[in-house]
C-alpha cells in the first residue's frame, strides 16, 4: 500500500463514504443520460453478496470499488472511483487488485464490469488491467449506446 493510505472493506452506508459516492454519481451523471447510468445505489452496496472497499488517506475516503458476487458465476465490478485530487498515485490499480484478491478467495472464475464509451480512461486501465470487450451481460440492455462491457478470467 502506498505510503499514508489505508485500504478496508466498509459499510458504503457511513456519511463520509456517501459523500464519497454523491461525487462519483454527479460525474456520470454529467456524462450520460440517465438511461445510461447504470448506478448500484447505496444500499445495494451494502447487501450480503456485495464487497466494498474504500481507500482513505488521513481518514479522508478518497476512492472506492466494489464486487457483487453474481451467484458463484461471476464477480461483477461497480463503482471505481478515486477523487480527482488523488489520482495517479496508483490508487486505481491497488482498488482493483483488493477486489481481485476478493474474488479469487471466494472462488469466483472472472470478473465483469459494464462502463461508457464516454470515458477512455477508465476503457484504457480495464484494457491494461486484462480486461476484454465482450457483450452484454446480466440486466443490462443491448441497445445502449454509451455501454461497454469487459471481462477478465482469474
Amino acid at each position: 500500500m502506498l505510503s499514508g493510505f489505508a485500504i478496508a472493506r466498509e459499510d458504503p452506508r457511513t456519511p463520509d463514504v456517501r459523500a464519497l459516492l454523491a461525487e462519483l454519481d454527479a460525474y456520470l451523471q454529467a456524462l450520460y443520460p440517465a438511461e445510461s447510468n447504470h448506478i448500484m445505489d447505496v444500499d445495494s452496496l451494502a447487501l450480503p453478496e456485495v464487497a466494498f472497499y474504500v481507500v482513505r488517506k488521513a481518514g479522508a475516503p478518497v476512492g472506492c470499488v466494489a464486487i457483487v458476487n453474481r451467484d458463484g458465476e461471476y464477480g461483477e465490478l461497480k463503482r471505481l472511483f478515486v477523487r480527482p485530487a488523488n489520482r495517479g498515485q496508483g490508487l486505481s490499480r491497488i482498488l482493483l487488485a483488493q477486489l481481485e484478491t476478493a474474488a479469487r478467495l471466494t472462488g469466483l472464475p472472472l470478473i465483469r464490469l459494464e462502463t461508457g464509451t464516454l470515458q477512455p480512461e477508465a476503457l484504457r486501465f480495464f484494457e491494461v488491467a486484462g480486461f476484454a470487450r465482450r457483450g452484454p451481460f446480466g440486466d443490462y440492455p443491448d441497445d445502449d449506446p454509451y455501454c461497454v462491457f469487459m471481462e477478465k478470467a482469474l
